[in-house]
């Protein structure tokens, strides 16, 4: 009898077992295999939330089919402790293993509300967007000039949730003065700005900063970037070219950024002031001439006169020979490619065409036909035809 007892008590401790081990599999398949929810969500963790509050949202929201499965396999992954406070994109169909990495992984939120304080050759605005997650693509909220107005309600509201993402953009052919005098009015940082970095430094890019960064920080983070860029690009230039310095080379490719916004157009741009220098014949541009009167600080907002191209400064390309000593704004790193690569052309000239290009001349006489057109367009449309 002892035997059968013995027997049967196997039997079902080996049952037992079978189960459990059914079980565990099927839990540990309920946890990594895809979850129940149908559109993506941008889920929210508060500041001291717990595990168990998040699984509770979590199955609430249909987003994952069991609380105690996700608790349980959060708990064996070690990952309890580790839950960050943030906004976090959950993907349709996302697993409880991927929902509980993307919450516990970097603390990074990577949807909900971000400030984009965007740095330009004209001014400065600040937005306010949301990610939307069914589109994925952010959707404005607010948007203002930090200079002229006043932050509305809804984005000192927003702004001041602790899972909100801050970013600063510097725009090309924004000068050094221009970039410190925007960010003393970001409110989201702190610090003095210092010196006003060199002229042609400061790398236009995407910064993500957090609130509370340093002005001298990101500053000094745009400089190392933009030093980066020119010696990467320095070490792939082509031959031949008449730059003696990295430094020659942000010269040229500043006042090819304030040429031309055509992204085709820069290596032709680019060919012709090369064209010119090997020549030697003035580079007769423009902006460098504002440059010199502005000093980089502000827009000059009016067309030059007679007498300022005349004019004699360090800035002036219609009397001096060669370049102007330093940069005339921050050049990003498509017109410092285009610069150190430029196309090979004969061409000597270019003008407004009226597309926002420009034509292209290699001689005077063909020049002065395109300008004749150009001036054709500028008096119809002066005229409101």
């Amino acid at each position: 009898m002892w035997r059968n007892i013995a027997s049967n008590f196997l039997t079902i401790a080996i049952l037992l077992l079978v189960a459990a081990a059914g079980l565990v599999a099927w839990g540990q398949q309920q946890y990594s295999g895809p979850g129940p929810l149908a559109d993506a969500v941008c889920y929210r963790v508060e500041s001291g939330a717990t595990m168990r509050g998040v699984a509770a949202d979590l199955a609430d929201e249909g987003a994952i089919g069991s609380a105690y499965i996700f608790r349980v396999g959060a708990d064996y992954q070690d990952k309890s402790g580790n839950l960050k406070a943030g906004s976090f994109l959950i993907q349709p169909g996302a697993s409880m293993d991927e929902i509980v990495d993307a919450i516990t992984r970097s603390g990074q939120s990577t949807c909900g509300t971000e400030v984009n304080f965007r740095i330009g050759v004209n001014g400065s605005d600040v937005v306010l967007r949301e990610l939307d997650p069914a589109t994925n693509r952010y959707v404005e909220v607010a948007k203002f000039d930090p200079v002229s107005e006043a932050a509305p309600d809804e984005y000192l509201d927003r702004a001041a949730e602790s899972d909100v993402r801050f970013r600063v953009t510097l725009a090309e052919g924004a000068t050094s003065w221009q970039v410190v005098e925007a960010l003393k009015r970001a409110e989201f940082l702190d610090g003095e700005p210092g010196a006003v970095p060199a002229e042609g430094m400061l790398a236009p890019d995407s910064y993500e900063v957090v609130r509370g960064a340093q002005r001298a920080d990101l500053l000094a983070d745009m400089q190392a970037r933009q030093e980066a860029v020119l010696a990467d690009l320095w070490a792939a230039r082509a031959d031949g070219l008449p730059y003696e310095t990295p430094q020659d080379a942000l010269i040229m490719a500043s006042i090819v950024e304030k040429e031309t916004g055509v992204p085709e157009e820069r290596g032709r741009v680019a060919s012709v002031f090369l064209n010119r220098l090997e020549r030697g014949m003035k580079l007769q541009t423009d902006p460098t001439v504002i440059y010199g009167i502005t000093k980089g600080q502000g827009v000059l907002g009016r067309g030059l006169r007679q007498s300022e191209l005349r004019g004699r400064t360090p800035y002036n390309t219609y009397v001096i020979e060669g370049m102007p000593p330093t940069p005339i704004a921050n050049p990003g790193r498509e017109s410092i490619a285009a610069t150190l690569n430029p196309d090979e052309t004969p061409f000597l000239f270019f003008v407004a065409d009226g597309t926002g290009g420009h034509a292209f001349a290699e001689t005077l006489e063909e020049h002065n036909e395109n300008v004749a057109k150009w001036r054709a367009i500028e008096a119809e449309q002066g005229s409101g035809n």
